[in-house]
């Protein structure tokens, strides 16, 4: 009787944690399809560049027992800016996956290996919008839709986003979780300690004006 209350008890503190570490619970999850045929970026417009020197992109990821905070340290992009309106404007990046670091040596490493991201064989991801409407969820300016290659996979993803456009800088920000499966990224962790499907990602981008 002893141990069938305190095998109750631990699974009750198991899945108290586990629900505690979800770092997309209540976030927005980005609207996951096959990728769609893109436009060239043109010289339309007035080009506006960013990277990581000035604009962030972090993410959160989990497993059972905690939750781990990590950025990519090498990115660059474009904002290519039509009318000062950006329903008629586009966004690309490229981001150095071997650039990713985490509040854990070990696990920076471990992300990096075949495993998960597997940096040797898919060094770089990218970004390429097809779309971006005007409105959004939970008070976003903007809902933005685009092709996201990662991890030998391309999807079109949709998420909502803060977008404000001045005549010097275009920052957009935005905060949506991805489904990692939905990418080829199926390493499931230890049996007792499940790494979580969904990856909250923060963007903090600050474009300037180009020239």
């Amino acid at each position: 009787m002893h141990d069938i209350v305190r095998f109750g008890s631990a699974l009750l503190v198991l899945t108290s944690v586990a629900c505690d570490n979800n770092p997309s619970k209540g976030k927005t999850q980005a609207a996951t399809t096959e990728a769609v045929a893109t436009a060239s970026v043109t010289a339309a417009g007035a080009p506006y560049t960013f990277s990581n020197a000035d604009s962030k992109l972090e993410f959160v990821g989990a497993k059972v027992t905690r939750k781990h905070d990590g950025s990519f340290k090498t990115f660059s992009g474009r904002v290519n800016l039509v009318d000062a309106d950006p329903t008629k404007s586009s966004v690309s990046a490229t981001i150095d996956i071997g650039s990713i670091q985490t509040d854990e040596e070990k696990l920076t490493g471990h992300l990096k290996s075949p495993d998960l991201l597997d940096v040797a064989k898919f060094p770089q991801a990218t970004f390429s919008s097809t779309a971006i409407k005007a409105g959004g969820e939970r008070g976003a300016t903007h809902t933005v839709t685009g092709n996201l290659q990662l991890h030998g996979v391309t999807k079109s993803i949709s998420f909502p986003a803060t977008i404000k456009a001045g005549a010097d800088a275009v920052d957009l920000d935005a905060e949506f979780a991805i489904n990692r499966k939905d990418f080829g990224i199926v390493y499931p962790g230890m049996p007792d300690d499940l790494i979580k499907d969904d990856v909250l990602l923060k963007l903090q981008v600050h474009a300037k004006k180009a020239g």
